[in-house]
């Protein structure tokens, strides 16, 4: 669970420094596993406040609120999320360049839902890592395309009662985590007018995932 989107490879902010936010939706799946396969399915909201300076390097954080649902018994609504990432450029030419990232997020709830005779099945200690690297062109008018690999390492402690046999788990206390640990990326950046951005990018790795956000350069 990247928790938005990986972004551009170099930074939007000013050259000279500065500040960038941004705000973004992405529709995300996955496959946990443990035995059993779990299909993950999200919707998330995110807000970001990034720094940035000389066009290769930016630092970030956001908050975000997903839902979650899991097959066909499970969902809970929105629960918060706290996301961390930096991110590198190197210029090859003007047109041009290479770049990574890394970012880690941590859910600050747990989800919730009653499956079993009333009795709760959770997720809870949720949180995952991405790290990625690619390349990036820069298109007339200043778009950037952009795309690469990344792996990933995502892991939550859930709580099953008994009763519950779509899952293919045993009641109990056990972890789950992502099924597969690597996957690619591509977007877009586009700029709008006065300093806003336009990014829409694609995620496969199990599943694929999708998402847009606008941010603005300060």
């Amino acid at each position: 669970m990247a928790a938005g989107l990986f972004g551009p490879l170099q930074t939007v902010s000013r050259e000279a420094g500065g500040l960038n936010t941004a705000i973004g939706y992405r529709f995300y799946e996955d496959t946990y596993e443990k035995g059993a396969d779990l299909n993950i399915r999200q919707n998330e909201i995110y807000s970001q406040a990034a720094y940035g300076a000389k066009n290769i390097w930016e630092v970030y954080g956001r908050i975000g609120i997903a839902d979650l649902k899991i097959e066909d018994v499970f969902r809970d609504h929105e629960k918060f999320s706290g996301t961390l990432g930096a991110k590198a450029f190197y210029p090859v030419s003007p047109t041009w360049g290479v770049g990574a990232f890394v970012q880690g997020t941590y859910y600050f709830s747990n989800f919730t839902d009653n499956v079993s005779r009333n009795r709760e099945m959770e997720m809870d200690k949720l949180w995952n890592v991405n790290g990625g690297m690619g390349i990036q062109m820069t298109l007339p008018c200043g778009t950037k395309l952009y795309a690469g690999p990344y792996l990933y390492y995502s892991e939550a402690r859930m709580s099953l009662p008994s009763g519950v046999r779509d899952l293919g788990y045993s009641a109990g206390n056990f972890t789950v985590g992502n099924k597969s640990t690597a996957g690619g990326f591509a977007g877009l950046d586009i700029p709008l007018a006065k300093g806003f951005r336009l990014n829409v990018e694609g995620q496969y790795a199990d599943r694929f995932s999708a998402g847009a956000a606008i941010s603005y350069t300060y």
